[in-house]
């Protein structure tokens, strides 16, 4: 369990988090969305001890993540947005690195970088950007950490190969996992991805469920413009709309809709959960 409490982070004068306060709980894959400068990778790298928080505190299973303690780190994992480029084969690699995570199987990395169709064998340093991404992807889903932390793991992932990911994360992940993914590519991750949390300039506008989500807001995807709604956004042969589901409706989440409904209403929604 991450415990949240009263969190805050500035660079210098710039307030990037405040009054931040929510607990992660394991078996989740967390959605974490927001605008550029909201401070999504500020809280991964606060997450997972890269950076010390400045007044509050968060606590991962009791320990303070920027202690760095080896039975805390060994148990985590942050793979950022740019990895870097070494001048090793992926094997060689990710068999030196992983000693360092007691749960890392090299057995399982092969495996998932047969899936993700990358050589074991090949230089990490004369890869695509779209093939290292999935060696670094791989090593972090084979690192056995109950804790992990991906800072856009999509980004430059062809279409095939975001396929190969979301089957590998749900694949080969540990069922009491807490995953913490930041991203901006919605529509790569909106089938995997649940609770939802949608930050703004220095608070959490939401952190819910997608089912908490659909029993507070109703997703029209008809042809009839509702000009009550929260929100609506014009599709082919039709709308996606979102209102305040009163009458007990079920519908499935368009998680853009409600992100942008959220921005739109921040604090009806916010009262709303």
């Amino acid at each position: 369990m991450i415990k949240i409490n009263d969190l805050a982070f500035s660079y210098g004068k710039n307030e990037v988090l405040r009054n931040i306060t929510m607990n992660l709980e394991p078996g989740k894959i967390y959605g974490l969305l927001g605008e550029n400068g909201v401070g999504k990778t500020t809280l991964l790298t606060l997450l997972c001890g890269l950076k010390k928080t400045q007044s509050g505190s968060i606590q991962t299973d009791g320990h303070d993540p920027y202690k760095r303690e080896p039975s805390l780190l060994r148990d985590q994992y942050y793979l950022p947005d740019e990895v870097a480029p070494v001048n090793d084969k992926a094997l060689a690699w990710a068999k030196a690195c992983g000693v360092f995570w007691p749960g890392f199987s090299a057995a399982k990395y092969e495996t998932i970088l047969k899936e993700f169709e990358v050589n074991p064998s090949q230089k990490m340093n004369t890869m695509s950007s779209g093939q290292l991404k999935k060696t670094y992807l791989a090593f972090a889903l084979a690192s056995g950490a109950r804790f992990l932390y991906l800072d856009e793991p999509t980004n430059g992932l062809d279409i095939p190969s975001k396929a190969q990911f979301r089957s590998a994360l749900m694949k080969y992940t540990a069922e009491d996992a807490t995953i913490v993914i930041s991203t901006h590519q919605v529509r790569d991750l909106e089938n995997i991805i649940d609770p939802i949390i949608i930050l703004d300039k220095r608070e959490v506008l939401l952190n819910a469920s997608l089912e908490q989500i659909s029993q507070k807001l109703y997703f029209d995807y008809g042809t009839t413009l509702n000009p009550q709604s929260l929100y609506s956004e014009q599709l082919p042969g039709g709308f996606i709309q979102v209102s305040q589901n009163t009458a007990g409706l079920e519908s499935k989440v368009n998680i853009e809709a409600l992100f942008n409904t959220v921005h739109k209403h921040k604090e009806l929604v916010k009262n709303l959960f």
